[in-house]
């Protein structure tokens, strides 16, 4: 009786130790940022407001490499996106596009457009943990980007641009560098390009209702068409995920 009571005490020891152990060790939600570019580029990482910098906003991933880092616990928000062409030049720090104020940490400064860019919204939901996400080119592009969710429950599909738009890019929106005269290295939204407040969804033309595609949204949009072109653009290209236990970032997918 006593030996048999000592084995399942041991057991259930066993079992709560095993459970604690996992839990302990449970890593969360990780973020991973891949770079598939034959060359170096630098993640750069911004908050929307109230939300701590993660990873210092920056840093450089060399080419076939990727990092990973715990998202946050609580509810974040923000962006992430790629700045290439990037230089040290007599102490100097810079990007031919994306460029956060010349540093290599963000730390919470915006880019320099055009950029493509990652938006996220990582544990909303009330009783359900979900993982928002989506790929937009409403400020452009610059490099293709995807974004992949492991493990999720619900509707998780794989989103972004692909696409080389560079190649294809009008000559109205290319960007250049060196300015004027360089490679093609952005391709300019047409809000960048004309500045009107129709392009750019401005004033009068900041609704649904008169913010609208036009020929080059749709240039975007026809390349790239599991993105956002347009501030206004269909709210069903923003993704719920259930619980995923990772979103991965792949930069020339």
């Amino acid at each position: 009786m006593a030996s048999s009571l000592c084995s399942s005490l041991l057991v259930l020891g066993t079992i709560f130790v095993l459970l604690s152990f996992g839990k302990a060790t449970d890593p969360g939600l990780i973020l991973t940022v891949v770079n598939n570019c034959p060359f170096t580029i630098y993640p750069a990482i911004q908050p929307n407001a109230g939300h701590p910098v993660l990873e210092r906003g920056g840093f450089a991933l060399h080419t076939l490499t990727h990092r990973s880092f715990p998202a946050p616990t609580a509810h974040w928000s923000g962006r992430i996106w790629a700045r290439t062409g990037c230089t040290h030049s007599n102490g100097r720090f810079s990007c031919q596009t994306g460029d956060c104020g010349h540093r290599i940490e963000c730390n919470g400064f915006g880019g320099a457009t055009p950029v493509t860019l990652a938006q996220f919204s990582l544990h909303h939901g009330g009783h359900k943990d979900l993982s928002s996400y989506e790929v937009s080119l409403v400020d452009g592009f610059n490099i293709p980007m995807t974004v992949t969710p492991h493990e999720g429950k619900g509707l998780c599909p794989v989103v972004g641009c692909k696409a080389n738009i560079l190649a294809t890019c009008p000559e109205k929106l290319q960007y250049r560098s060196p300015l004027g005269h360089g490679a093609v290295v952005g391709c300019k939204s047409g809000c960048a390009a004309l500045g009107t407040d129709e392009l750019c969804c401005r004033n009068h033309y900041n609704s649904p209702q008169t913010c609208r595609a036009n020929a080059f949204t749709q240039f975007f949009k026809h390349a790239c068409p599991a993105t956002f072109t347009y501030a206004h653009d269909s709210p069903s290209l923003m993704h719920d995920c259930a619980s995923p236990r990772e979103l991965k970032l792949i930069f020339c997918h």
